[in-house]
């Protein structure tokens, strides 16, 4: 065997046997590293099934809200999302809106409570009933002189800006004599009246 300055190569058996556990120690590295990602994917929002359902002293759990989202959206169903969420995740969360869906009528902004179901309407259908503490159902409306800016965003179309804007025009200009003086609200036009139309009324 050759020698170089008196030392002999190492044998090719030993040589072989450093390149596998190089090779070995790569791959294990790589699939540490693949499962960490895996698991570091978070996923919070779950779709429950019907037959899972749990029992109603079962449904809050912390930080958590049961929704169920119905109407144009492309996954209706019943949905676990983060205490918070709003609107926009819920709909998120079944899929998206549908072709035909009037995403417009929909206060995307709002956050969302426990047990609420959540109907997205299609062109041309009216809103769904806003219903409110002390009211229920297609009676339930919103007294614009009395309501405070979470229960104004309960309307659809209407967001925080806009709420905050009804509230300082009732502030500065006195109450509301007819549902119709909401136009003088800037952002509340004539379409955007005929919708609030049979969900407000003045107290």
């Amino acid at each position: 065997m050759p020698t170089v300055e008196g030392i002999s190569a190492p044998p090719r058996r030993v040589r072989l046997g450093l390149g596998a556990v190089v090779v070995l120690t790569v791959a294990a590295l790589g699939m540490t590293i693949g499962v960490g990602v895996w698991r570091s994917a978070s996923t919070p929002v779950e779709h429950v099934t019907g037959e899972a359902t749990p029992s109603p002293v079962a449904t809050v759990a912390a930080g958590r809200v049961y929704v169920h989202v119905d109407g144009s959206v492309r996954a209706p169903g019943l949905y676990v999302l983060p205490a918070g969420a709003r609107v926009v995740d819920a709909i998120a969360a079944a899929g998206g809106l549908t072709d035909d869906a009037a995403g417009a009528a929909v206060n995307l902004a709002r956050v969302v409570s426990d047990g609420e179901q959540l109907v997205v309407p299609a062109e041309g259908e009216a809103p769904p009933p806003v219903t409110v503490e002390g009211g229920s159902g297609a009676e339930a409306t919103v007294d614009i002189n009395a309501a405070d800016a979470a229960a104004l965003e309960e309307l659809p179309r209407i967001g925080p800006a806009l709420a905050a804007r009804i509230i300082e025009w009732r502030e500065a200009n006195g109450r509301f004599e007819s549902v119709e003086d909401l136009l003088a609200v800037s952002g509340i036009g004539d379409k955007m009246l005929e919708a609030l139309r049979p969900l407000v009324r003045v107290g």
